[in-house]
């Protein structure tokens, strides 16, 4: 635990804020995948509304199911964006500091 002096209104208050492992912070959510079969792409999707703090794919990367594809923040969890099945990315709609809704495209692939 930290301790803090925060002061409101005036008045000093001490606060104790418990420390999150960055082990704890991280969760994994897999990505949603389009369950119809054609030769269009491919569509990944926000699984939540939050802000994008890394992108780990380029256009023309090659991945595979369970790949780390975007790390999301959401209510100040860090969670990643995993591949649902093998691709490549065809085109990349979201870099690092976005916001993002639920169900926006980050990514598109075949």
């Amino acid at each position: 635990m930290k301790k803090y002096i925060v002061t409101i209104n005036g008045k000093k208050f001490e606060v104790e804020v418990e420390e999150v492992s960055k082990k704890e912070q991280t969760s994994v959510i897999e990505a949603k995948k389009e369950t119809a079969v054609s030769s269009h792409d491919k569509d990944v999707k926000a699984p939540m509304p939050g802000t994008i703090l890394d992108v780990k794919v380029k256009v023309g990367d090659k991945f595979k199911k369970g790949d780390v594809l975007f790390i999301l923040e959401a209510m100040k969890m860090e969670n990643e964006i995993m591949a649902g099945e093998d691709g490549v990315i065809t085109e990349v709609l979201v870099s690092k500091g976005n916001s993002v809704s639920t169900d926006e495209i980050l990514a598109k692939y075949k």
